[in-house]
């Protein structure tokens, strides 16, 4: 049995099931309200989860160790947690934009992982001495879990901002406000105004607060897996902490989340400030898990691109 087709058929599947998922959930938001749509779009979301946990598995029992040595297994168990997150979040907070925001990025990582990459870089290689380490799978899979969640929360705060800057703000059925007509003498259009007014707000706030929830519990699990990696750091090279770019960057995406934190629990910045630092923390984690090995530097270079 060919597992590397399998793979490729199970990947090709996920891909597919995603188009779809995004078409579901962007129809139930502008077009319409069917509890149906809502139950095949999260249908589909465990769908592509278990292919993609299927594709993890087969490499992890061929290969002999978790997957999470290259790039390309480590962006398949990126959009694994990024629809595992969706999962959980959409059954607490019965939110049918978190699909909304979530799926685009899923699809855009399957589509890059499938078309983008090279055949070599989707071959599983011997680890090199300092990843044959149970490190592996606790250092990267929790940063990797945390980079998910974080970018959650930071899409949310990035359709805060949107929506705060949009002057001409619709009120769709599927978030179960809808547009009252009024007559047209001046005092039903004030009333109208208002209306309108408060909603938004209603929504803004609850987009906010949600956003606000998902870094909060982001934010712990970055903590964790930076500190797991200094704890592997010390043993593999023998220091905690050497400047790595990877290192760095994980840093700055740390101190960005922080300050986001810092800013919310203390009320010194609401509404927009932060939702501006929530967005740019969304840039910087792209930036420290792709942007930095593409540099070919430091000793998080290996097993990405060469």
């Amino acid at each position: 049995m060919n597992w590397s087709i399998i793979q490729n058929h199970l990947i090709n599947i996920s891909f597919a099931f995603l188009l779809i998922t995004l078409l579901i959930y962007w129809s139930n938001i502008t077009l319409t309200n069917f509890q149906l749509f809502s139950k095949l779009g999260t249908l589909f979301t465990i769908l592509i989860n278990l292919c993609l946990s299927t594709t993890l598995l087969i490499r992890w029992i061929n290969n002999g160790y978790f997957p999470l040595s290259n790039l390309y297994e480590s962006l398949i168990f990126l959009t694994w947690s990024l629809t595992f997150v969706h999962l959980i979040l959409e059954k607490q907070n019965n939110s049918k934009l978190i699909g909304a925001i979530n799926t685009p990025i899923s699809l855009f990582i399957i589509a890059f992982t499938s078309f983008a990459l090279p055949l070599e870089m989707k071959e599983a290689s011997p680890l090199v001495p300092a990843l044959r380490s149970n490190w592996l799978m606790m250092h990267v899979s929790i940063m990797m879990l945390s980079y998910a969640i974080l970018i959650s929360g930071s899409l949310l705060s990035i359709l805060f901002l949107i929506i705060h800057k949009t002057n001409a703000y619709e009120i769709n059925r599927n978030l179960n406000n809808k547009f009252i007509h009024y007559n047209n003498d001046m005092n039903n259009v004030k009333n109208h105004h208002s209306y309108l007014l408060f909603n938004r707000l209603d929504i803004l706030q609850s987009i906010d607060n949600l956003s606000y929830r998902i870094i909060g519990l982001g934010f712990p699990l970055l903590t964790i897996g930076i500190i797991a990696g200094a704890v592997w750091a010390n043993e593999a090279w023998g220091s905690y902490w050497s400047w790595d770019p990877k290192e760095t960057w994980a840093l700055i995406t740390w101190l960005i989340f922080a300050a986001y934190l810092h800013s919310r629990l203390s009320q010194s910045w609401k509404g927009e400030k932060p939702a501006i630092l929530a967005s740019i923390g969304f840039i910087v984690v792209w930036i420290c898990y792709l942007g930095v090995n593409f540099l070919g530097k430091g000793l998080h270079s290996y097993g990405w691109v060469s």
